[in-house]
C-alpha cells in the first residue's frame, strides 16, 4: 500500500512538472520523492514489519504454562530480535500478585483467577482479557524403579496426600512395602498446586512431609532418585522425563485412566485434566509490540503445545482469543 501511495504522489509531481514546461531539475524530483516517502512514513506510523518493533514485556507466572510461553518468545524474538519478552516463573499465584500490583503485562497461570485476584485488580483499575492456551494433564508419577504401582484410585492419592492419613506405602494397600512415602509436590504458590488441592486433596491439609517447590525441574528429580517417591506436576514435564519416570493411571470410578493427548484432550483423564492460560493487561495492549508478541502466542500456541507435551485447543478456541483481543485492543485506543 505505502508503494502504491508513494508511485502516485510521484506520478503527480511528475504530471505538474510536465505542465509547467519540465522545468524541475533532477535534485528537485529527488527532494520530492523524499517528501512522499517521508509523508507515507508519518501516515503509516509505527511499523509491524519485521525487525522494526522494539521493546520490553513483562511476562511471569506459572511454572506449567512456561514451556509453551518459553517457546513463543524464542520464535517470537526470532522474528523480533528488538523486542525482549523473557518469561519469568513465580507460579500461578506469585504471577497473578504481580499482575495486580502493575507489574506485569502478562501473567501466566495453570487454573482460572480466583475471585479475590479478580477483585484486587479491579480496585487497581487493572482490566485484563484471560486467553486459554492449551489443555494438561496433571500427572502423577513414580520412578521407573517403583514395580508395585499400577494405578491408583482418586481416594488413594487423597490419602497419600493429605495430613496425617499415610506414612507408609502399607498405610495405602496391605501388600505394598512397609517403606515411608517420600511425596514432591509444587509449592503454594503453583497453579498446579491449587488444582491439585481442589479436586484430589479438597482443600484439606497436604502431608507435612511433602517436599514442595516451585520448579518442576527439582520435583523430576526428586521422584527419580528414589523408588519411593511420588509427585506431580504438569504433563510436558512428565513427557520430557519418561525415560526415568512412570505415569501413574488414575482411577476415578470407571477404570484406570493414564495421561496422554488423547485422553487429556476428550476429557477421560480425569479429573486431573485442565486448561491453561495467560491473562493480558487491556492497557498494554495500546503497544504495537504488546499487541503483535500476544496475537503471534495466540496464533502458535497450539502447535508449540504440542512440541513441548501438551494438548492443543479446537482452532476455534483460538478464534475466539483472537476475537477478544482485537476487541480489548480496540478498547484501549
Amino acid at each position: 500500500m505505502k508503494k502504491v501511495w508513494m508511485m502516485s504522489a510521484l506520478a503527480a509531481v511528475m504530471t505538474v512538472t510536465a505542465a509547467c514546461g519540465g522545468g524541475e531539475t533532477e535534485t528537485e524530483e529527488q527532494s520530492a520523492e523524499t517528501q512522499a516517502e517521508e509523508s507515507a512514513t508519518t501516515d503509516e506510523g509505527s511499523s509491524d514489519e519485521e525487525g522494526t518493533l522494539s521493546g520490553e514485556i513483562a511476562i511471569d507466572g506459572s511454572s506449567t504454562v512456561f514451556p509453551i510461553m518459553e517457546a513463543v518468545s524464542e520464535e517470537y524474538t526470532k522474528e523480533n530480535p528488538d523486542v525482549q519478552a523473557p518469561v519469568g516463573v513465580s507460579g500461578s499465584g506469585g504471577g497473578f500478585e504481580k499482575f495486580i500490583a502493575g507489574e506485569t503485562d502478562l501473567s501466566n497461570a495453570s487454573r482460572p483467577m480466583k475471585e479475590e485476584e479478580a477483585a484486587a485488580l479491579e480496585e487497581n483499575g487493572i482490566e485484563y482479557i484471560e486467553l486459554p492456551l492449551a489443555y494438561d494433564g496433571l500427572s502423577v508419577v513414580v520412578s521407573q524403579e517403583n514395580d508395585f504401582i499400577d494405578s491408583l484410585t482418586v481416594d488413594e492419592l487423597k490419602k497419600i496426600w493429605v495430613e496425617g492419613e499415610a506414612e507408609t506405602w502399607s498405610d495405602v494397600r496391605s501388600e505394598w512395602p512397609d517403606e515411608p512415602i517420600e511425596r514432591f509436590s509444587p509449592g503454594t504458590d503453583s497453579g498446579t498446586f491449587d488444582y491439585f488441592s481442589e479436586v484430589i486433596l479438597e482443600e484439606e491439609d497436604i502431608s507435612k512431609n511433602a517436599q514442595l517447590s516451585e520448579d518442576d525441574n527439582v520435583l523430576v528429580n526428586g521422584v527419580i532418585g528414589s523408588p519411593n517417591a511420588i509427585g506431580y506436576f504438569g504433563y510436558a514435564y512428565y513427557a520430557e522425563n519418561q525415560d526415568s519416570l512412570k505415569a501413574v493411571p488414575i482411577d476415578n470410578g470407571d477404570g484406570a485412566v493414564a495421561p496422554s493427548e488423547d485422553t487429556i484432550n476428550d476429557g477421560t483423564y480425569e479429573p486431573l485434566s485442565r486448561p491453561i492460560f495467560t491473562y493480558v493487561k487491556v492497557d498494554s495492549l495500546k503497544e504495537d509490540h504488546v499487541r503483535d508478541y500476544v496475537e503471534f502466542a495466540n496464533d502458535i500456541a497450539g502447535e508449540m503445545a504440542l512440541e513441548v507435551g501438551y494438548v492443543n485447543m479446537p482452532e476455534e478456541e483460538y478464534e475466539k482469543n483472537q476475537q477478544k483481543i482485537e476487541e480489548a485492543a480496540g478498547s484501549a485506543e
